[in-house]
Parts: structure tokens; C-alpha cells; sequence
């Protein structure tokens, strides 16, 4: 037998099950991570280079200002993540030998992650694992060099073994790896590069 229900009784009838979703989505675990760089966070742990957070174009952003050798790294140490979905906005603003901009993931320490870095002074997207402070190329793209001066996304997912990511909303790399199952996000620059970030957001496990 149908049961006819008015529109006032099926608004009130999809009402009741908004808890039965909103418990299912918390059961899920996933936890959220926002860092907009208004104001200091001591969670960050600024391993190499000089990070300061200041004002450009209006909006605050977290930049790395110095020369550092062979690249400066913050770690992000409140929430390790197996499963991710982490993205950051960057823009390159100078470097001769560099203008880089990355996201760390999976991080054990400033020596030990998995980095998805693009360039704007080199023609491709990259996938690294640095493993006690050595650099390997897992997965490489071609790309339009990131422009000098202009804002660009970085975006990573990590899912089990495997890695995807993004730069300026294009798929250019799927590559799978174990090297690192878990760990900190962070932010990665190379060399003489001068970087600035902004919007950091990450949701996982």
C-alpha cells in the first residue's frame, strides 16, 4: 500500500534524516586542516629558510624569503595524514636558480617525505620522495612554466599507494608509491626561490 504524504510532511520526514547523515560523516573519521596565515599557528615548524607571514596584494599569505640551500621546509606538525586532500595557493615571485613552490606530505621530519613541487623556471611537474635527505624523482610531467608574479594551485591527493596531483586544476600526475604511509603536510621551496603561499586546506585520515 502507498502512503501519500503531503510536501510539508516530506520536508519534515527529509529533516529527520539529516542526523543519520551528519553521524555517518563523522563516523567517517575525516578530519579538516585550514591555515588562511591571519595569524601565528605554533604548529608550524619551520625546519630551513625564513618564513614570515605578511600582507601582499591584500591578503595574508605565508612567504619564504631567503636563499637556503638545498631547500627550506615548514612542517605543518598538527594533523598526520595517511589519506589527504591537501592544496595550497602559491606564487613564485624571484629565484635565478629557482622559483619553486610545494606541498609535503607524509612527512616523518624535515628529512624524511613525499614533495609534489612545480617550478616556474623549469618546464615540469614533479613527484619526489627525500629519504634522510635524499631527493628522488618518482613521476614527472610536462608543463607551461607557472608564470612569475601570478597565483597558482597546488593540489595533491593521496589514497593508499596511490598519488595524484594537479597544478592550476589540470590532472598531470598518478603515480603509486609506499615509501611513506602517513605523516605532516608542509610547504617546500628550493634554492634562491622566493614563494609565497596562501589558503592552505587539507581534509583526510
Amino acid at each position: 500500500m502507498k502512503i501519500w504524504l503531503t510536501p510539508a510532511a516530506r520536508m519534515i520526514a527529509l529533516l529527520a534524516l539529516v542526523p543519520v547523515i551528519l553521524s555517518g560523516a563523522a563516523a567517517e573519521g575525516k578530519v579538516t586542516v585550514k591555515d588562511e596565515f591571519a595569524k601565528d599557528n605554533p604548529k608550524w615548524k619551520f625546519v630551513t629558510g625564513r618564513w614570515v607571514r605578511r600582507t601582499s596584494s591584500g591578503r595574508p599569505v605565508l612567504a619564504q624569503t631567503v636563499e637556503t640551500q638545498p631547500w627550506a621546509v615548514a612542517l605543518l606538525e598538527d594533523q598526520a595524514f595517511a589519506d589527504v586532500d591537501v592544496s595550497v595557493r602559491f606564487r613564485p615571485i624571484s629565484g635565478k636558480e629557482d622559483a619553486s613552490g610545494g606541498i609535503i606530505l607524509r612527512a616523518r621530519d624535515g628529512q624524511n617525505y613525499l614533495l609534489v613541487r612545480a617550478n616556474a623556471l623549469e618546464n615540469n611537474f614533479r613527484l619526489y620522495s627525500i629519504v634522510n635527505g635524499t631527493r628522488r624523482t618518482l613521476a614527472s610531467a610536462k608543463v607551461v612554466e607557472p608564470k612569475l608574479g601570478d597565483w597558482h594551485t597546488l593540489r595533491v591527493v593521496a589514497t593508499g599507494p596511490r598519488i595524484q596531483a594537479w597544478l592550476d586544476g589540470a590532472p598531470l600526475l598518478d603515480h603509486q608509491d609506499t615509501t611513506f604511509t602517513r605523516g605532516w603536510l608542509g610547504l617546500w621551496t628550493k634554492a634562491d626561490s622566493v614563494t609565497e603561499f596562501a589558503d592552505l586546506e587539507a581534509s583526510g585520515t
